[in-house]
């Protein structure tokens, strides 16, 4: 089957069950990435305790913080390649796969670097309990080793999808992920590494995903097949990539700096509060990841739809996403409710945590769908080509109003449930600028549309 075969023509045709079978890919995707995290966390907790346990989830917001930066550069790869594609610029969407490319190795160094260098110090400031520290660095420093073959992937990952392929870097991640939960129990239980074991298993995994990946797109057909020979930084394209990626960026670097403050707030409540947030934050990602799939799904669509200039077809993407949300949030969120204490199980036996934990899922689920209208719009108003007004939604309606909440609620009321209920309160404030800035964009593109093509 060639490249051609695969990939979905998104500008033509009923949009819900082709966003929907697009989303399946992804969701899937991202969920076994979430069930390979699930298993160090599992393996960790029952075979090396719940301080294990505890250090391996306590480092997921640091980590977040130092990888997001670069990695939003790869929404601005998604939307280029898809506005191209949709417009039939063959040779511009070439240019763009190499570019990205050239980013993605650059922006993985870097990431690699900063990681390791800066794990200890700021796990200190985030006041890590002082009986797990010394597990999370040891975790983080091997862990960032696998950032560039991380950000390569992703990278990678987000040129299929553009043009329409989200079924192959699933399959590639279903091998390499069973093979990193193989790992796992090798590491683990049989030469008793701890977390070490895990995030040596990751490095493994992660580095023959981009193996696999990267010889699909030297394989592929067409525009989209990256030769090695013209891996070089396109100027323009870098600043197309950069205009919208950047945004994206600093929006998830702004939002884990509001993760990494409220992660301290947790921390200072002791270990087992941490193995228990750990845990449910794990659990609820799983509601998250579903959501996420259609926020890729959203730009991809968006790009190609822009590209072809078919506006209208935007607002149905926008009708259909909302739905899927909605659907997701009522039938996942809805299993969590009802099954949170046994899923907490999964991870340990300590009742302490188990409990704990339940408490966080029952606010975090109450009012999930907040949390997914927040992530998903901005997908379709950055792939209509704009990115920086949904950082700033991002900016004032959660990171700021987080802040602001530790400031003033917290500080005044500091218990688990006012901690917890800072989530849904600013993701709703954020999707609902998150809704108005889609409207705006809306109307803009339709009174000036030679303006957003402007790559």
């Amino acid at each position: 089957m060639t490249s051609r075969n695969r990939n979905m023509d998104m500008s033509s045709g009923p949009l819900f069950k082709k966003i929907l079978i697009f989303a399946l890919p992804i969701m899937a995707m991202n969920i076994l990435q979430l069930m390979f995290n699930t298993a160090d966390m599992v393996v960790v907790g029952h075979f090396s305790g719940s301080k294990a346990l505890a250090a391996v989830g306590s480092t997921g917001a640091l980590i977040n913080l130092i990888v997001n930066l670069f990695m939003g550069l790869s929404v601005g790869t998604t939307v280029i390649v898809a506005q191209d594609y949709g417009a039939g610029k063959l040779a511009d969407v070439s240019k763009s796969v190499h570019t990205s490319i050239a980013i993605s190795i650059i922006g993985g160094l870097i990431v690699m670097i900063m990681g390791i260098v800066l794990c200890k110090p700021l796990l200190n400031m985030m006041g890590t309990p002082e009986d797990i520290i010394g597990l999370s660095v040891l975790y983080m420093k091997i862990y960032f080793i696998s950032t560039p073959a991380t950000m390569v992937y992703n990278f990678a990952a987000g040129i299929l999808r553009a043009a329409g392929d989200s079924r192959r870097p699933m399959y590639y991640l279903l091998v390499t992920g069973t093979l990193h939960v193989i790992f796992n129990l090798l590491f683990v239980i049989v030469f008793h590494m701890s977390v070490a074991g895990v995030a040596c298993a990751t490095v493994i995994s992660e580095y023959l995903s981009v193996l696999l990946i990267m010889l699909c797109l030297y394989r592929c057909d067409g525009a989209i097949r990256f030769v090695p020979r013209k891996l070089h930084i396109d100027v323009n394209k870098l600043k197309v990539i950069v205009r919208i990626g950047l945004p994206a960026g600093m929006q998830g670097l702004m939002f884990s700096i509001s993760n990494v403050l409220i992660q301290s707030a947790i921390n200072s409540f002791g270990s087992t509060m941490v193995a228990a947030s750990s845990a449910a934050s794990n659990v609820e990602n799983y509601v998250g990841t579903t959501m996420n799939a259609y926020y890729n799904s959203a730009i991809a669509f968006t790009g190609q739809n822009m590209g072809a200039r078919k506006y209208d077809r935007i607002d149905t993407i926008a009708k259909v996403c909302t739905v899927l949300i909605f659907a997701t949030w009522i039938l996942l969120g809805g299993a969590i409710l009802l099954f949170g204490g046994q899923m907490i199980g999964i991870y340990t036996s300590d009742r302490s945590v188990i409990e704990l934990g339940k408490l966080r899922m029952n606010i975090m689920m109450a009012a999930y769908f907040t949390c997914g209208v927040m992530n998903v719009y901005p997908g379709i108003t950055r792939g209509m080509g704009y990115s920086i007004m949904p950082m700033i939604s991002t900016l004032v309606g959660a990171c700021i109003m987080r802040i602001v909440w530790l400031d003033t609620v917290f500080a005044w009321h500091p218990t688990e449930i006012m901690l917890f209920t800072c989530y849904p309160v600013t993701w709703a404030l954020a999707g609902i600028g998150q809704v108005g800035i889609f409207f705006y964009a809306r109307r803009q593109i339709r009174r000036h549309p030679a303006l957003n093509l402007r790559q």
